[in-house]
């Protein structure tokens, strides 16, 4: 465990050290990550300065909403990268170097590669959830502010166990760029709006198919003491049920792979 943790270090530490070689890029992929979150914030802005609430959620409550989901989309592309490389890899045939070095292939493929904008989507995602807090009614204790971490943490592995297996899709549906992850990835940004805004297929898809709604809105709502708050507390064992479905995914996918031409 411990060898695995440090070669995914170094291994990141290397692409780290490579884009530091590029300064201006270093700091437009940052600011970009940071605009972009800035411009979801004016456009919810811009919402509420014509409707009182969404379907309940005041402006603080929604704007608690999308920090969370602007935390926990810049921890992926910081750390876990990579994993969009897969298809490249496996069109390409170079998947087949992580296969014969002596570490875990997931390991090699998450760390090849590092997304700063996720940088500036934990910065301002960071600033939105400290202003929400602040405003919303929370009856915290020692008890909630666990929960409410494991929670998160959970959310942020659901989060990237999802983007794990629409990437790994990529061992079955040819092709260098992958499309399934590119499309899931878009239908991700309703998740920091309430689910509750949407039709009952919708929110079906979102809790069940594609369980993006433990990211976001059932932790969030779990917070704020709302009906359907408890939903929440299901995180872990969602978040489990997802890892073991990406490592499954992933195995087999790497058992169809055979080199270039893919």
């Amino acid at each position: 465990m411990f060898r695995t943790m440090r070669i995914y270090r170094r291994s990141l530490g290397a692409h780290f050290r490579s884009l530091l070689e590029y300064e201006a890029d270093f700091w437009v992929l940052i600011v970009a990550g940071a605009m972009f979150n800035a411009l979801n914030l004016l456009f919810l802005s811009a919402v509420f300065a014509h409707v009182p609430a969404l379907n309940g959620w005041s402006y603080a409550e929604a704007v608690l909403l999308m920090g969370v989901w602007s935390v926990i989309g810049g921890l992926s592309p910081l750390f876990f990268e990579g994993v969009w490389r897969l298809s490249w890899m496996v069109n390409q045939g170079t998947l087949d170097y992580p296969l014969v070095r002596p570490a875990p292939v997931t390991v090699q493929v998450f760390s090849s590669g590092i997304g700063l904008h996720g940088v500036g989507d934990i910065v301002t995602g960071g600033a939105m959830l400290g202003w929400a807090l602040f405003h919303v009614d929370v009856d915290w204790t020692p008890l909630t502010v666990v929960i409410g971490l494991v929670l998160l943490a959970s959310a942020a592995t659901i989060h990237l166990s999802i983007i794990a297996i629409t990437n790994a899709a990529t061992f079955w549906i040819s092709g260098p760029h992958p499309f399934l992850a590119i499309a899931v990835h878009t239908f991700e940004d309703m998740i920091k709006y309430p689910l509750t805004i949407y039709g009952a297929g919708i929110r079906a898809v979102y809790t069940f198919v594609v369980p993006f709604a433990f990211v976001t809105f059932f932790p969030v709502s779990w917070l704020l003491d709302r009906s359907a708050g408890w939903v929440g507390l299901l995180g872990p064992l969602v978040a489990a049920y997802c890892v073991w479905l990406a490592r499954t995914v992933f195995r087999r996918g790497l058992r169809r792979y055979d080199s270039s031409g893919h």
